[in-house]
Formats: C-alpha cells, structure tokens, sequence
C-alpha cells in the first residue's frame, strides 16, 4: 500500500509539472529490478523509485544518463551521422583531375575562397548491422552550391544552345561579384562505422554513393554603374545536369565530421557546356 500510494504521488506530481505541454503523454514504465523498484519515465526524465527497509528513495535522471540494464537507451541505438548542416568549399576539376581551366573555359575559374557548398540533411534512416557500431544509412537532404566566378563575366546559353561567356554585357561598368548557384535533393547509400555505441562519442567513419536531382539554378551579377549599385539575376537552367552521382566520406568525432564530396557527373549536360566535375570539402554538424 506504501508503495502504491508513493507511485501515485509521484505521478501526479510528475503530471502537474508538464501539464502546460498538451500533446505531452506520461510513460509509466514499471519494471521490477528488484521487488522495491518503481521507475516512471516521461520523454527524457525518469523517475527511479526504491525502497530500502525503512527508506525510500526517489531519484530523478536525464534518459542519457540512464544505464540500467533492464532499460535500453536510444542513446545506445546505433543512428548515422547524415542529418544535420555542413558548410565548405565548391570547386570543379576537368578531365585531367586539374583546377586550371584551359583557354576555352578559363571564363569558369572561380574564386574558391568564395565559393560556398551547404547541405541541410533533414531526414534520415538507419540500419544496424553489427552491435549497433556498423550499419546502413540513407535519408534525404538539400545541396546548394555556389560557384563565384574569379573574372567578371556570367555565362549564358548562345544560339547553339551552348554555355558561353558573357563578358560584354558588364563590360563598361564595375562588377562587384558574380556567381552560379545550384539545387540539388540529394539521397546517400552509406556504409557507416563508430567506434562507440553510445551516441556524440567516439570516432566516426561512413562512406558511400551519393545521387540528386536538381531543383534549380540561377546566375546573379552585382554591379556598380555611375556610384549605383545594381543587380542582375535570372533564372534558367543553363544546361546543368538533370541528375548527378558521386562518392562521399566523412570522418569525425561525436558529432562534428569533416566530409568531401566528388561527382562523376559533369556540372554541365554533355556537349552542352565544359566538361567540369564538381567537389567540395567542408566541415559538418550532425543533428543526431
């Protein structure tokens, strides 16, 4: 009866504490450790109840601290490192694995300390392997890329149809900036390994293939006329690739990974623009 009614105090206080939260919901977990255990879990808290002879004793935890055998934690759970915000640097390499654009497309070398690469990986799924250490992970997320070109030239579609530079449009004024940017879904299949079970510890490792679709694109010129500063963006789908693939890796600790990326699909549809292979480099931000 003294336990019941200790439960039940428990409960309700537990319950008059959140009762702000609507959508809450109250677990009660009662799992007999030992006969003189009661545990109440609510989302991330829990509520350890024991009773010695004449004492009682009421602890109260974080989940991520709760080890007890009889529990498992997610933070044991074997979760990817995908989902989250990475940052870095976007460049191209030619055929011949070089940065140096020949003299044909030297109007697409860029300014790579500004030339941006950001990922918002929102969606993740994962598939333990081996002691939750090792698995599959796959998801969905967004690349955006921004190429800023190192000469003061956009490019445009000619009457061919072709990717050309246009370097006469901005001819007689100051060109402050001008770039490309690109939107990518993108969808991995990655092998990945950490060295601990527990979740944010331990060394990191995944590898894997790397696909998407583009969403958009679009060049923007920054331009200063006459003192004014002025602005030209247009949309249009300058021959990029419909569709790309590549190899990705990141490597890190916790939750904060280097990755790289390289495509084998040229930047531009074949025959329609410089044969060009996108990378980046950069530094990542796990959500998990």
């Amino acid at each position: 009866m003294k336990k019941n009614l200790l439960t039940l105090f428990i409960f309700l206080f537990t319950l008059s504490v959140f009762a702000q939260e609507s959508d809450s919901t109250l677990t009660e977990m009662k799992e007999e450790l030992n006969s003189d255990t009661t545990n109440l879990r609510f989302k991330r808290k829990t509520v350890k109840i024991i009773e010695e002879g004449d004492e009682t004793k009421i602890l109260v935890q974080k989940k991520k601290e709760y080890d007890w055998e009889d529990w498992t934690s997610d933070e044991t759970r074997f979760k990817g490192s995908w989902s989250g915000f990475s940052v870095g640097m976007s460049n191209y390499l030619d055929k011949d694995f070089s940065l140096s654009r020949t003299a044909d497309n030297e109007y697409m070398d860029l300014n790579t300390g500004k030339s941006w690469n950001m990922n918002l990986n929102f969606a993740q799924y994962s598939i333990n392997l081996i002691n939750n250490k090792f698995g599959i992970v796959t998801g969905l997320g967004l690349e955006w890329n921004y190429y800023r070109f190192d000469n003061n030239n956009t490019i445009y579609k000619d009457a061919n149809g072709v990717i050309a530079s246009d370097d006469t449009s901005y001819a007689s004024v100051s060109v402050v900036k001008s770039k490309l940017s690109t939107t990518y879904a993108m969808v991995p299949v990655l092998l990945e390994w950490h060295s601990s079970a527990s979740q944010h510890k331990g060394v990191v490792i995944s590898a894997g293939v790397i696909g998407g679709v583009k969403l958009g694109s679009n060049t923007k010129v920054l331009y200063k006329e006459e003192g004014d500063e002025n602005k030209d963006k247009k949309r249009d789908d300058y021959n990029l690739s419909p569709f790309k693939y590549g190899v990705t890796a990141r490597i890190g600790v916790g939750d904060w990974l280097i990755y790289g990326n390289y495509y084998l699909t040229s930047l531009f549809e074949k025959d329609k623009g410089p044969e060009l292979y996108p990378f980046s480099i950069g530094i990542a931000l796990s959500f998990e």
